[in-house]
């Protein structure tokens, strides 16, 4: 018996669900155009030529366009360069002025500044009479030299410090600061 009820009521919902379908079927193909009941109860009648809209007349030798117009293409994918600028347009090109061209500031006309003082400051020295600054040549001879004292033949030592030394050529010019190497 439970089988037959089964049966019944699937019989039952294929019937409901055709049922349904034709419905939604008919009130689509409403062959006058109107529809009895609005979605919120109340009755209107709507013709269908307010429903439609019309359509604009395509002109389609506005569409067609002469070849001839097109340039050849300058696009290359496998060729790298910059993309080219816009054309400027008459306003545009006429009121772009040329570039002003500033002149660089003239080079000092006095002679060519001292070369570098050629010492390594590898360290100090306490004493009795004072500090000793202790400098290592080009060819790695030690130089030692109190303050004030002319160094190598060229060099004054101007100032001693812990941790760089103050020197200049013997004629006063090119005033350099040595740092702390220590080797």
């Amino acid at each position: 018996m439970n089988l037959k009820v089964s049966r019944q009521l699937l019989v039952l919902g294929a019937l409901g669900a055709a049922l349904a379908v034709v419905v939604i079927a008919r009130r689509a193909d409403d062959p006058s155009g109107t529809s009895q009941v609005r979605s919120n109860g109340r009755s209107a009648t709507t013709t269908a030529a307010a429903t439609q809209t019309p359509v604009a007349d395509l002109k389609l030798d506005l569409l067609k366009g002469d070849s001839s117009e097109l340039a050849a293409p300058t696009r290359n994918p496998f060729q790298f360069k910059a993309k080219p600028s816009p054309p400027a347009s008459r306003e545009q090109a006429s009121a772009i002025k040329p570039p002003v061209v500033i002149a660089p500031p003239p080079l000092p006309q006095g002679p060519p500044p001292p070369p570098p003082i050629a010492l390594k400051y590898i360290g100090v020295l306490e004493t009795a009479q004072g500090r000793v600054a202790i400098f290592r040549d080009s060819g790695g001879d030690v130089i030692n030299g109190k303050e004030g004292d002319i160094i190598d033949g060229r060099y004054r030592l101007l100032k001693i410090g812990v941790e760089s030394a103050d020197l200049a050529y013997v004629d006063g010019r090119g005033r350099q600061t040595i740092r702390l190497s220590g080797q």
